[in-house]
């Protein structure tokens, strides 16, 4: 299963302040730390996810560095050749390994152009980039701006970064997920023709919300007592409606239940400070084996 974007797993923007980000991953770590969670494997899977995901983007450079990994994911792994094929700079032997093939090719495309049929060229890698809209933009459609990056082969075994913009038609009703094809609008070649450019529909599940495969899961905090004795809790769906649901008795971190469209997961309330009588009560608790 494909890792979850780490701005979703914070629930910051892309936007958001250094400062934003620490906030939303120290809450998270406390929240889902084992030692909190009774070893639950469900909190130390979050955890780990969390703590990824504040690697992945909690500094200037580390979510620099994130953007261009993100840049390069329609690219094949290995860090390979972004031009594809045998005609890219990397990994070559020089430049006079690249004449050398160069004009290999120019001499067996022109014997091949003279006794038969003209050969496939080659292609650039993929692009990949996300657009992202509102669940609105995504159920009305329309015409929408993108900006992204190509690499376009360079002088001297270069790799040039052009930054471009261009309109990309959704149609109505798309669902987050869906991929649109831009035809030679991808990774440049350097003796053959543009690959193409992916873009990945990303519709913004509501405050509070993330995706996970393709359901939206709201967080909801619950008490200790109430996840191990049960009761109710309001709910406030992205839709702005609320109600009330039930938590079953013993219920875990991290378990679930369907709300109409949107999944609710548990998770355990964060306790700033305790009263005296709670902490007499816990004490207790502790004292009785709980």
């Amino acid at each position: 299963m494909a890792e979850r974007d780490p701005y979703q797993v914070l629930g910051v923007s892309r936007g958001a302040s250094d400062a934003e980000i620490k906030k939303a991953f120290r809450k998270l770590a406390r929240q889902f730390h084992p030692d909190r969670n009774d070893g639950s494997p469900n909190a130390e899977s979050r955890f780990k996810e969390v703590q990824a995901a504040y690697d992945a983007i909690g500094t200037a450079e580390s979510r620099r560095k994130h953007e261009q990994e993100q840049m390069f994911s329609g690219m094949g792994g290995g860090g390979g050749n972004p031009f594809g094929g045998m005609g890219g700079f990397g990994g070559m032997g020089g430049m006079e390994d690249v004449l050398s093939q160069m004009f290999d090719k120019s001499r067996a495309g022109h014997q091949q152009h003279r006794g038969g049929a003209r050969p496939p060229q080659e292609r650039g890698h993929n692009a990949t980039s996300w657009l992202d809209l509102t669940q609105d933009e995504a159920k009305s459609g329309g015409s929408y701006k993108l900006t992204y990056t190509q690499l376009i082969p360079g002088s001297h075994g270069s790799i040039d970064r052009k930054r471009r913009t261009l309109n990309v038609t959704v149609k109505p009703n798309s669902k987050h997920g869906k991929e649109i094809r831009l035809k030679d609008q991808g990774h440049g070649h350097p003796q053959g023709i543009n690959g193409d450019l992916i873009v990945k529909i990303r519709i913004d599940p509501g405050e509070g919300c993330h995706w996970d495969g393709d359901r939206i899961v709201k967080e909801i905090e619950v008490t200790y007592s109430t996840l191990v004795l049960g009761g109710k809790v309001t709910v406030t769906l992205p839709s702005g409606v609320k109600g009330k649901i039930t938590i079953p008795p013993l219920s875990q971190v991290g378990d679930r239940q369907r709300v109409k469209d949107i999944d609710i997961e548990f998770v355990l309330a964060e306790i700033e400070e305790l009263d005296d009588s709670q902490r007499d009560s816990l004490e207790s608790l502790r004292d009785s084996g709980l």
